[in-house]
Order: C-alpha cells, then structure tokens, then sequence
C-alpha cells in the first residue's frame, strides 16, 4: 500500500517506527515524527496521547508482525523469510534491533516469545526422537535464541568475517554444513569439559 493511502495514525505509527528505530526513543521528537508522517505534532498527540503512548503503539504493532511471521513461518525459517524479502521486514527488524538495544519491553516480550517457540521445538525433537535431551531445556533455547538474534544484530560484521559484503544467501549456504555439523555431532571428542562443568555447577550449588 502507498504511504499515501495510509490513515493518518498508520502514516504516524510507521514514521515513529522508522525514527525509533534509526535514532532511539529519547533523541526522537513529536515533531520530528509528525514531520515524516506530513501532520502536525498535535494530530499525534490527539491521535497517541504523547510519545510514550505512540511508542506502546509501536512496540504492540512491531511485536505482532514479528511474532505473527515466527507463528507461521516457524522461528527456524523467519530468518530465511527475511532474506528472501528483506525490505518486507526491514523496519520491524531495525526497530527491534534498537528495542533489543534499549532493553524496552518490546524486546522483552520478543525475546521472551521465541525463546518459548525455541522450546517448543526442542521438546517436539525430543518426542519425536529426532533431538537429544538436555539437562536445562530453557536455557538450551535461551542458547539456540542468542545464535539466531545474532543474525539479525549483527549481519553485516557477520557477513565480513566470511569475506562477503552482505549477509545473503551466500552466507546462509557457508554457515549451514558447519551449523549442522555442531548439532549433530558435537565439536568436543570427549566429555571431560562437561564433566568438569557440572561438577563445578553441583560444588557451587551445595556451598
């Protein structure tokens, strides 16, 4: 849809998000924002109340996309789906990265989601006899959510240290083998770290 066959309040909302996301919440201004919506800055205030109201609006709004998109696609293939159509998430993925950023509740709640979808999944493996069982189901998705949030953080220092310009396609192909590789095979030849991990866990939590 055109920005100009937009409601007013969904022109404000997608220009907040934009600004949010490219400058942060405390260096953004009502005016700024009614600016790249073409309003005035009262016509935001009516419509939101004040910026706090506009940026719960936001965060509501970024957050049902995302996780809507992780519901369907599944949380393993959203990254996938935002490869192949990058500006269709561009906005919402750069808004979340500053949320992530800024710690906002937002982020929170995100976070929060896809650690349970990661959950989820793992506990179907296991079910399904497909994935090995873990001594702390929740942090193992806590684990597998900190490798996938760093795709979307920071792809471009990702990209580079595979001697691409990009994160694409290209990258995705590179990193697949080895990432399957670490999960279904381990990278230790033995369990001496483990043992001594756990032992170190069970002596910390008995003293």
């Amino acid at each position: 849809m055109r920005t100009a066959d937009l409601t007013a309040t969904a022109r404000i909302r997608n220009a907040a998000i934009e600004l949010f996301a490219r400058d942060g919440f405390q260096k953004t201004n009502v005016r700024a924002i009614a600016a790249a919506a073409g309003v005035s800055a009262a016509l935001v205030i009516h419509h939101f109340g004040s910026k706090d109201g506009l940026r719960a609006v936001c965060d509501e709004f970024v957050l049902e996309v995302l996780t809507s998109r992780a519901r369907a696609a599944g949380t393993s293939d959203l990254l996938g789906e935002y490869l192949a159509d990058p500006d269709g998430y561009r906005s919402q993925i750069q808004y979340m990265n500053r949320a992530l950023a800024e710690d906002s509740p937002a982020a929170q709640s995100f976070v929060e989601h896809i650690v349970g979808e990661a959950e989820a999944v793992h506990q179907a493996g296991v079910a399904a006899g497909a994935m090995r069982e873990s001594s702390d189901r929740r942090a193992l998705a806590v684990l597998n959510v900190l490798v996938s949030l760093a795709t979307l953080t920071m792809p471009p220092a990702l990209a580079r240290a595979l001697g691409q310009d990009e994160f694409g396609p290209a990258v995705l192909r590179r990193l697949a083998v080895p990432t399957l590789e670490l999960y279904t095979y381990g990278l230790y030849t033995d369990d001496t770290a483990l043992r001594t991990a756990t032992a170190a866990n069970e002596e910390l939590s008995q003293s």
